[in-house]
Protein backbone atom coordinates (compact mmCIF):
# COMPACT_ATOMS: atom_id res chain seq x y z
CA UNK A 1 0.00 0.00 0.00
CA UNK A 2 1.37 3.55 -0.90
CA UNK A 3 1.19 6.74 0.65
CA UNK A 4 -1.85 7.75 -1.14
CA UNK A 5 -3.88 6.19 1.00
CA UNK A 6 -3.55 9.24 2.94
CA UNK A 7 -5.20 11.52 0.27
CA UNK A 8 -8.18 8.94 0.21
CA UNK A 9 -11.46 8.80 1.67
CA UNK A 10 -12.47 8.00 5.62
CA UNK A 11 -11.74 4.84 6.62
CA UNK A 12 -14.57 4.62 8.54
CA UNK A 13 -14.81 2.05 10.68
CA UNK A 14 -12.38 -0.22 8.87
CA UNK A 15 -9.95 -1.47 11.68
CA UNK A 16 -7.56 -2.56 8.84
CA UNK A 17 -7.68 1.19 7.10
CA UNK A 18 -6.98 3.20 10.27
CA UNK A 19 -4.43 0.95 11.22
CA UNK A 20 -2.89 1.40 7.67
CA UNK A 21 -2.84 5.10 8.10
CA UNK A 22 -1.10 5.17 10.95
CA UNK A 23 1.41 2.64 10.23
CA UNK A 24 2.50 4.68 7.25
CA UNK A 25 2.54 8.01 9.38
CA UNK A 26 4.45 6.93 12.17
CA UNK A 27 7.01 4.43 9.94
CA UNK A 28 7.65 8.25 8.32
CA UNK A 29 8.00 9.74 12.35
CA UNK A 30 11.09 7.21 12.35
CA UNK A 31 13.28 9.36 9.93
CA UNK A 32 11.56 12.65 10.06
CA UNK A 33 9.78 14.70 12.45
CA UNK A 34 5.93 13.72 11.63
CA UNK A 35 3.33 12.54 13.84
CA UNK A 36 0.60 14.31 16.41
CA UNK A 37 -0.66 17.91 15.95
CA UNK A 38 -2.29 19.31 12.82
CA UNK A 39 1.18 19.54 10.99
CA UNK A 40 2.54 16.24 11.71
CA UNK A 41 4.76 18.23 14.21
CA UNK A 42 5.01 18.86 17.87
CA UNK A 43 4.61 22.49 18.01
CA UNK A 44 1.69 24.11 17.68
CA UNK A 45 -0.92 25.51 20.42
CA UNK A 46 -4.14 25.66 20.05
CA UNK A 47 -4.09 29.42 20.26
CA UNK A 48 -0.21 30.31 20.28
CA UNK A 49 1.50 28.71 17.73
CA UNK A 50 4.57 28.80 19.58
CA UNK A 51 3.70 26.91 22.21
CA UNK A 52 4.20 23.29 22.22
CA UNK A 53 1.53 20.68 22.66
CA UNK A 54 3.16 17.62 21.14
CA UNK A 55 6.63 15.94 21.38
CA UNK A 56 9.91 16.38 22.68
CA UNK A 57 9.52 19.79 24.36
CA UNK A 58 7.20 18.03 26.65
CA UNK A 59 10.09 16.81 28.67
CA UNK A 60 11.69 19.09 31.17
CA UNK A 61 15.67 19.40 31.18
CA UNK A 62 16.41 16.82 33.60
CA UNK A 63 14.20 14.13 32.46
CA UNK A 64 15.44 14.37 28.94
CA UNK A 65 18.97 14.11 30.21
CA UNK A 66 18.36 10.77 30.66
CA UNK A 67 17.69 9.29 27.69
CA UNK A 68 19.59 9.76 24.32
CA UNK A 69 18.52 13.18 22.62
CA UNK A 70 17.29 10.94 19.42
CA UNK A 71 14.99 9.12 21.86
CA UNK A 72 13.29 12.44 22.98
CA UNK A 73 13.45 13.91 19.30
CA UNK A 74 11.12 10.88 18.31
CA UNK A 75 8.71 11.32 21.15
CA UNK A 76 5.66 12.44 19.22
CA UNK A 77 3.71 12.08 22.29
CA UNK A 78 1.12 14.26 24.32
CA UNK A 79 2.34 14.35 27.65
CA UNK A 80 5.24 12.08 29.67
CA UNK A 81 3.31 9.40 31.12
CA UNK A 82 6.57 8.32 33.54
CA UNK A 83 5.73 11.52 35.42
CA UNK A 84 2.64 10.28 36.54
CA UNK A 85 2.50 6.57 36.33
CA UNK A 86 4.64 6.02 40.22
CA UNK A 87 7.37 3.86 39.11
CA UNK A 88 8.66 1.55 41.82
CA UNK A 89 11.99 -0.53 41.69
CA UNK A 90 11.58 -4.04 40.60
CA UNK A 91 8.58 -3.68 38.98
CA UNK A 92 7.41 -4.71 34.89
CA UNK A 93 6.22 -1.87 32.94
CA UNK A 94 4.81 -2.06 29.49
CA UNK A 95 4.47 1.03 27.02
CA UNK A 96 2.10 0.92 24.39
CA UNK A 97 3.09 2.74 21.08
CA UNK A 98 6.56 2.81 22.28
CA UNK A 99 7.56 4.41 19.63
CA UNK A 100 11.86 6.03 19.51
CA UNK A 101 11.66 4.04 23.20
CA UNK A 102 11.77 7.60 24.89
CA UNK A 103 9.08 6.51 27.68
CA UNK A 104 10.78 2.86 27.73
CA UNK A 105 13.95 4.14 28.48
CA UNK A 106 13.16 6.47 31.61
CA UNK A 107 10.46 3.80 33.25
CA UNK A 108 13.51 1.09 32.87
CA UNK A 109 15.47 3.69 35.02
CA UNK A 110 12.79 4.23 37.39
CA UNK A 111 12.34 0.37 37.88
CA UNK A 112 15.93 -0.60 38.05
CA UNK A 113 18.04 -3.53 37.31
CA UNK A 114 15.39 -5.89 39.35
CA UNK A 115 12.64 -4.04 37.24
CA UNK A 116 12.26 -4.63 33.35
CA UNK A 117 10.44 -2.14 30.78
CA UNK A 118 8.13 -3.39 27.27
CA UNK A 119 7.61 -1.56 24.10
CA UNK A 120 5.45 -2.64 21.94
CA UNK A 121 5.02 -0.94 18.79
CA UNK A 122 3.30 -2.33 15.16
CA UNK A 123 5.88 -0.56 13.13
CA UNK A 124 9.12 -2.19 11.93
CA UNK A 125 11.08 1.33 11.64
CA UNK A 126 9.87 2.61 14.78
CA UNK A 127 11.23 -0.82 16.76
CA UNK A 128 14.78 -0.20 14.99
CA UNK A 129 14.67 2.77 16.53
CA UNK A 130 14.05 2.23 19.75
CA UNK A 131 16.69 -0.27 20.19
CA UNK A 132 18.92 1.92 18.51
CA UNK A 133 18.56 4.34 21.24
CA UNK A 134 18.39 1.60 23.91
CA UNK A 135 22.12 0.34 22.80
CA UNK A 136 23.54 4.29 22.53
CA UNK A 137 22.03 4.39 26.30
CA UNK A 138 23.49 1.14 27.67
CA UNK A 139 20.20 0.50 28.85
CA UNK A 140 20.17 -3.90 29.83
CA UNK A 141 16.63 -3.97 31.16
CA UNK A 142 14.24 -3.18 28.16
CA UNK A 143 12.82 -5.19 25.37
CA UNK A 144 10.96 -4.14 21.72
CA UNK A 145 8.26 -6.71 20.39
CA UNK A 146 6.61 -5.53 17.59
CA UNK A 147 2.91 -5.79 17.70
CA UNK A 148 -0.74 -4.84 17.89
CA UNK A 149 -2.62 -2.85 21.26
CA UNK A 150 -5.34 -4.80 19.66
CA UNK A 151 -3.72 -7.90 20.22
CA UNK A 152 -1.00 -7.62 23.33
CA UNK A 153 1.56 -10.66 22.82
CA UNK A 154 2.29 -11.07 26.03
CA UNK A 155 0.34 -13.60 28.58
CA UNK A 156 -1.83 -12.89 31.03
CA UNK A 157 -0.92 -11.04 34.40
CA UNK A 158 2.67 -10.36 32.97
CA UNK A 159 2.78 -6.85 33.77
CA UNK A 160 2.13 -4.24 36.93
CA UNK A 161 2.13 -0.91 35.32
CA UNK A 162 0.72 0.04 31.63
CA UNK A 163 1.76 3.51 30.26
CA UNK A 164 0.97 4.97 26.69
CA UNK A 165 2.04 8.25 25.42
CA UNK A 166 -0.80 9.65 22.84
CA UNK A 167 -1.36 6.50 21.17
CA UNK A 168 -4.58 4.54 22.25
CA UNK A 169 -6.17 7.24 20.72
CA UNK A 170 -5.08 5.91 17.07
CA UNK A 171 -6.75 2.55 17.50
CA UNK A 172 -10.04 1.89 16.15
CA UNK A 173 -11.19 0.15 18.69
CA UNK A 174 -10.23 1.55 22.10
CA UNK A 175 -12.14 -0.89 24.33
CA UNK A 176 -10.07 -3.50 22.42
CA UNK A 177 -7.21 -2.04 23.49
CA UNK A 178 -8.02 -1.24 27.02
CA UNK A 179 -9.50 -4.98 27.57
CA UNK A 180 -5.80 -6.31 26.47
CA UNK A 181 -3.98 -3.46 28.60
CA UNK A 182 -6.49 -5.22 31.83
CA UNK A 183 -5.95 -8.93 30.67
CA UNK A 184 -1.81 -8.55 30.55
CA UNK A 185 -1.86 -6.33 34.47
CA UNK A 186 -1.24 -8.36 37.57
CA UNK A 187 -4.43 -7.79 39.96
CA UNK A 188 -3.38 -4.08 41.76
CA UNK A 189 -1.71 -3.24 38.59
CA UNK A 190 -2.21 0.44 37.32
CA UNK A 191 -2.90 1.73 34.25
CA UNK A 192 -1.09 5.88 33.53
CA UNK A 193 -1.14 6.88 30.21
CA UNK A 194 -1.15 10.17 28.48
CA UNK A 195 -3.73 10.48 25.73
CA UNK A 196 -6.41 12.92 23.62
CA UNK A 197 -9.75 13.67 25.19
CA UNK A 198 -12.26 14.87 22.65
CA UNK A 199 -15.02 17.43 23.32
CA UNK A 200 -18.41 15.92 23.29
CA UNK A 201 -19.36 18.87 20.76
CA UNK A 202 -16.47 17.95 18.16
CA UNK A 203 -17.98 18.55 14.67
CA UNK A 204 -18.22 15.75 11.81
CA UNK A 205 -15.46 17.42 9.65
CA UNK A 206 -12.96 17.06 12.28
CA UNK A 207 -14.18 13.48 12.61
CA UNK A 208 -13.72 12.48 9.01
CA UNK A 209 -10.34 14.38 8.46
CA UNK A 210 -7.35 11.63 7.83
CA UNK A 211 -5.23 13.89 8.97
CA UNK A 212 -7.06 14.74 12.20
CA UNK A 213 -7.38 11.00 12.86
CA UNK A 214 -3.70 10.62 12.26
CA UNK A 215 -2.68 13.58 14.48
CA UNK A 216 -4.13 11.96 17.10
CA UNK A 217 -7.41 14.18 16.90
CA UNK A 218 -10.32 12.56 15.20
CA UNK A 219 -10.35 9.14 16.74
CA UNK A 220 -10.34 10.22 20.33
CA UNK A 221 -12.84 9.51 22.96
CA UNK A 222 -14.82 11.92 24.86
CA UNK A 223 -14.08 11.35 28.74
CA UNK A 224 -17.26 10.41 29.56
CA UNK A 225 -17.05 7.41 26.89
CA UNK A 226 -13.19 7.00 28.04
CA UNK A 227 -14.29 6.28 31.58
CA UNK A 228 -17.04 3.87 30.50
CA UNK A 229 -14.56 2.20 28.41
CA UNK A 230 -12.34 1.92 31.26
CA UNK A 231 -14.60 0.48 33.30
CA UNK A 232 -16.14 -1.63 31.14
CA UNK A 233 -12.68 -2.87 30.61
CA UNK A 234 -12.88 -4.45 34.44
CA UNK A 235 -10.35 -1.08 35.78
CA UNK A 236 -11.47 1.07 38.82
CA UNK A 237 -10.76 4.42 40.54
CA UNK A 238 -10.40 5.95 37.06
CA UNK A 239 -9.46 9.31 37.12
CA UNK A 240 -9.27 11.67 33.95
CA UNK A 241 -7.46 14.95 34.14
CA UNK A 242 -6.94 17.39 31.13
CA UNK A 243 -3.65 19.12 30.75
CA UNK A 244 -3.26 21.24 28.08
CA UNK A 245 -5.68 21.65 24.92
CA UNK A 246 -3.52 20.83 21.54
CA UNK A 247 -6.97 21.24 19.36
CA UNK A 248 -10.15 23.11 19.13
CA UNK A 249 -11.91 20.45 20.18
CA UNK A 250 -9.51 18.28 21.84
CA UNK A 251 -7.11 18.36 24.91
CA UNK A 252 -4.44 16.11 26.18
CA UNK A 253 -5.04 14.47 29.81
CA UNK A 254 -3.51 12.04 31.97
CA UNK A 255 -5.52 9.08 32.48
CA UNK A 256 -5.31 6.11 35.45
CA UNK A 257 -6.97 3.47 36.57
CA UNK A 258 -5.97 0.38 38.54
CA UNK A 259 -7.24 -3.31 38.56
CA UNK A 260 -8.79 -4.00 41.16
CA UNK A 261 -7.59 -7.32 43.54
Amino acid sequence: MTDRVLDGPNPGNDPDAIRELVRQRYAAAATATTGCGPTGGGGGGVSDPGVAVFGAALYDDATAAEVPGAAVQASLGCGVPTSVADLRSGETVLDLGSGGGADVLLSARRVGPTGRAIGLDMTEEMIALARRNAAEAGVANVEFRQGYLEDIPLPDASVDVVISNCVINLAADKRVVLREAARVLRPGGRFAVSDIIADVGMDESTRADLVAWTGCVAGALPRTEYERALRDAGFADVEIRETHRVHPHAASAIVRAVKPR
